[in-house]
């Protein structure tokens, strides 16, 4: 952004923004009075026109508040006090108030507007960024949320520490957000910085920060926010005296002491365990509810299948989850969760539109949230071939670490969600260590301190799908699948051709029922609309009961939490969002039949029972034996599926009622959930360890 273009940005100043963020009546300062101490002249005379200017004592305001009733500390600079630089008496108010924050246990929201180091303060206030980053490290390591809302400008030492060290940052519309000031590099190098590049919403779309909010709204989205960062705990603590906007001085001695103050919420990080419940959980986790089916404890033993419901063959299940209008991770929040908030990219400088990142309460329990977006293809995709969706890169992967590093610095439950055709095969995943990055989320899930929570959704190909597995439970949608390649690579492996796939699928073992029979998976949930006792519908999804609402043909959706998209991607969502600027939103979808549109005449006969792996999961004959090829995928078509000629499939799929499978799938997620958070973090991790120990080994 050039200095013409910032310059139309306006300029809240500290106090107006205290006024804006907290609740009426609940700002209490912390700041002690500052004296001048400077022996340089020219020096002196800037702070007194700055004092005199503003009305403050120093570039940076520190205080408490309340937004919407919890309590927050919260820091902010005053540009218009020599642009908001940070000299040695500013490092340490910011210090002290963060090391407060940290002893009371408060959340923290910073507001930087800086040029950066004071220049007339020399080194010694070049290196206050120094203890300001490491005041914020210990803050987080104590489990306690940073959120940080990035001012016009923010540039130098101040974006280089604390301003970019956010669990969650957003920045104002318009923002000049840069390490290099654009004056500092026309001097130094004779020509303008190039356009566009240092401006908030440049940044948000490279994954740098997750928002680009007004003012108007950092309230409302900073209480939401913290509603799943603090656990959904109590308010702490009594109501600091109340006292004017931005005054500088001593604390009231009726104020909440800075050694003493309130006792200590057990926060995010504390991970006790629910009323009633000690030590680890019952390895079976929450009973079981209707439509879900539980691990058995020992292998089956064979005979005549139980009555239950029917197991679908390794065919009917891959079609399945390959139809457009299968629900993703995206419907899954927009219909089962609430104070739902998009992150972007990495943090870092990256953003891959093949992997989501969320904030959010899943069936009432907070937790972070990541998995692949499935429904995030172009328009100018074809729905041929197993490749439907985003594939996943390394930058997916790097943004999937990062909520698994925001969950285990706050304690938070991570629900993981596997739904991809595979990862990406390119030069530039291969440059950018894409094998790595699987690696290293391998060895961050199974070590994660956080509760962890697995949901296998629809498919789950190769090593993008691989790396969000290792949990503390596993539970799959009855058409939801994992190989270690899409079947058609398999059978170019195998058979040097791709027209035997389902059969290698089926050999393979990649159903739920496989993978439960194995150990891979903990629970199975039916993707029919059988309605429950909260009504959610019938087959046919047309029935009362959760009150969720749905998309309008114009994709416009309910609520304020995630947007969900029409077919070109036009989420409604409140800026927090993943999507880019060619829109990653639901997309169009893969078809899911053959190119004559094959009926059920082409499905898999009835498996040998819950649990069983499949040993012969029929032919279009229906005889039990797989002699003959399977269809070719290469001839789906976009709107067929194995259903085209003969009717719906002979197992449900989430397709047909995908709301009413969702909310009930919501809630038993939720119930997990808490569960995980409710045993001992010690035991938990052990049992983790074990459980992926012994894979492969009888049970």
């Amino acid at each position: 952004m050039t200095g013409t273009n910032s310059s139309r940005v306006s300029r809240a100043s500290a106090r107006e923004l205290i006024e804006a963020v907290v609740d009426p009546g609940s700002w209490y300062g912390w700041d002690e009075p500052v004296e001048i101490t400077t022996d340089d002249p020219d020096y002196r005379a800037d702070l007194e026109r700055a004092r005199e200017r503003t009305g403050l004592d120093e570039s940076v305001i520190t205080g408490e508040g309340r937004i919407e009733g919890r309590r927050v500390a919260l820091v902010a600079c005053e540009f218009r006090f020599l642009a908001g630089s940070i000299g040695v008496a500013a490092g340490e108010r910011l210090v002290r108030a963060v090391e407060r924050a940290t002893a009371e246990r408060l959340p923290l929201l910073a507001a930087p507007a800086s040029g950066g180091t004071r220049m007339q303060e020399g080194t010694v206030a070049f290196l206050q960024m120094v203890k300001v980053a490491a005041a914020i490290t210990d803050h987080k390591a104590a489990g306690l949320p940073y959120l940080v809302h990035l001012r016009h400008p923010t540039t130098g030492g101040v974006l280089a520490s604390w301003g970019s060290l956010g669990h969650v940052t957003a920045a104002e519309p318009g923002a000049l957000i840069g390490f290099m000031g654009p004056r500092v590099h026309e001097a130094l190098y004779g020509e303008e910085f190039p356009p566009g590049v240092q401006n908030a919403e440049n940044l948000m779309n490279h994954g740098l920060i997750d928002a680009v909010l007004p003012l108007s709204r950092l309230s409302g989205v900073a209480a939401r926010v913290l509603r799943v960062l603090c656990a959904g705990g109590p308010v702490s603590g009594p109501a600091a005296p109340a006292g004017p906007v931005g005054v500088s001085g001593a604390a009231d001695p009726a104020g909440p002491a800075a050694s003493a103050g309130p006792a200590a919420s057990a926060g995010p990080a504390g991970l006790s365990g629910a009323a009633g419940v000690s030590g680890a959980a019952d390895p079976a986790g929450p009973a079981a509810p209707a439509g879900v089916s539980a691990a058995p404890a020992s292998a089956p033993i064979p005979g005549p299948p139980a009555a239950g419901p029917r197991v679908p063959g390794a065919e009917e299940s891959i079609r399945a989850s390959r139809r457009a209008e299968r629900p993703g991770v995206r419907d899954l929040l927009r219909v089962a969760a609430e104070d739902v908030s998009p992150l972007s990219g990495t943090g870092a400088g990256e953003h891959d539109p093949g992997l989501l990142l969320a904030l959010a309460r899943v069936g009432g329990t907070p937790c972070v949230v990541l998995g692949h977006n499935r429904r995030s293809a172009r328009k100018d995709e074809t729905a041929d071939g197993p490749g439907e969706g985003q594939a996943l890169g390394p930058a997916g992967l790097r943004t999937a670490r990062r909520g698994m590093r925001i969950a285990a610095e706050l304690g938070l439950p991570l629900l993981t969600v596997i739904d991809t055709a595979g990862a990406a095969l390119s030069r530039e995943a291969e440059e950018g260590g894409l094998a790595g990055e699987i690696a290293r989320c391998l060895a961050d899930m199974v070590t994660l301190p956080a509760p962890t929570l697995c949901l296998l959704l629809g498919q789950g190909a190769g090593g993008a799908a691989l790396a969000l597995l290792p949990a503390d439970r596993v539970v799959a949608a009855r058409h939801a699948w994992l190989s270690p390649l899409p079947p058609e690579g398999a059978s170019a492996i195998l058979h040097r051709t791709t027209e035997r796939a389902y059969e290698v699928a089926a050999r393979q073992g990649v159903r739920s029922a496989d993978l439960l029979a194995q150990g891979i998976v903990d629970r199975i949930v039916e993707e029919d609309a059988a309605e429950d006792e909260n009504g959610t519908g019938d087959r046919d999804g047309n029935g009362t009961g959760d009150g969720i609402g749905t998309e309008d043909e114009n994709g416009t959706g309910d609520g304020d939490g995630i947007g969900t998209g029409d077919r070109d991607g036009n989420g409604t969502g409140d800026g927090i969002g993943t999507e880019d600027e060619n829109g990653t939103g639901d997309g169009d979808g893969i078809g899911t039949g053959d190119e004559n549109g094959a009926g059920s005449a082409s499905q898999t006969v009835v498996s040998q029972g819950e649990g069983t792996p499949q040993s012969g999961s029929g032919s279009r004959s229906g005889s039990g034996s797989r002699g003959e090829r399977a269809p070719r995928s290469e001839g789906a078509s976009r709107a067929g599926d194995a259903s085209r000629a003969g009717g719906a499939p002979l197992t449900p799929d989430a397709s047909h009622a995908p709301d009413a499978f969702l909310s009930r799938l919501g809630r038993f997620l939720g119930a997990e959930l808490a569960a995980l958070r409710a045993q001992d973090p010690d035991e938990r991790l052990a049992a983790r360890r074990v459980r992926h120990r012994r894979i492969g080994l009888p049970r």
